[in-house]
């Protein structure tokens, strides 16, 4: 079912301030950056061996990144788990007993279409599932 960690979020205040750490310390190459506009995100990628860092930075004070931060600070934030046949994966989720908060997939960053389980059932860790077009592994 799970293909691999395709990459760890992380929430930040700025990415300006954070990005130096990634990419001049760790000496990661950095990705990109995009906006995902009906999350109120902006995102930077970064490569880090076969898997990547989503650092996720509030772009309005009503999303869910900034709630997130405001109310635990800056830090991980979801772990994405690269899966093939999102939707069917959502539904065997929901079969296992895990609660979805999205029951059909939506369009995330880089593409992607994602969908998140609540940390209710997940032991207190957001979990996405991830699908990518053209993933093989």
């Amino acid at each position: 079912m799970v293909k691999k960690i395709d990459h760890i979020g992380i929430a930040v205040r700025s990415l300006a301030q954070s990005l130096p750490f990634y990419t001049e310390t760790l000496q990661l190459p950095l990705l990109g950056i995009e906006e995902v506009k009906s999350e109120g995100i902006k995102v930077a990628f970064i490569q880090i061996g076969e898997s990547k860092l989503e650092l996720l930075e509030p772009q309005t004070d009503e999303s869910a990144v900034a709630k997130f931060i405001a109310k635990r600070g800056e830090g991980l934030h979801h772990v994405a788990l690269g899966v093939h046949s999102i939707q069917e994966r959502i539904e065997e989720m929901k079969a296992k007993g895990i609660q979805m908060i999205q029951d059909k997939p939506k369009m995330g960053a880089g593409g992607a279409s994602v969908a998140f389980m609540h940390p209710k059932s997940t032991g207190s860790v957001l979990y996405e599932l991830c699908e990518k077009k053209g993933m093989t592994s």
